[in-house]
């Protein structure tokens, strides 16, 4: 599967899951899966605000631009087509089968 592009979160959205996760005492794994983030991301921050540089964090990250959305929408949508596709022509052969 294409990769999609990296999500930008703000500076106020990594502070509150920072936040959360120092007071809620679960895990980086539980309060990511909570938030639909990448673990790896939060551990990230949970790191730099430990060091006292979250508010540095992704300053050097390019925008997505319109064009990049577009393409990364398209590319989860003919994935999706190529599944349901492979899965009509099992069914089909399945169903040719038992029919003789």
């Amino acid at each position: 599967m294409e990769k999609l592009p990296k999500a930008e979160y703000s500076p106020e959205f990594r502070e509150q899951a920072v936040r959360t996760y120092q007071e809620s005492g679960l895990s980086v794994a539980e309060i990511a899966k909570r938030l639909s983030i990448p673990k790896s991301s939060l551990n990230n921050w949970v790191l730099a605000s430990k060091n006292g540089k979250l508010a540095s964090v992704g300053k050097n990250q390019k925008p997505v631009t319109e064009m990049e959305m577009e393409l990364s929408r398209l590319k989860r949508e003919l994935a999706e087509t190529r599944m349901e596709r492979d899965f009509l022509k099992k069914c089909t052969a399945y169903f040719a089968k038992g029919s003789r």
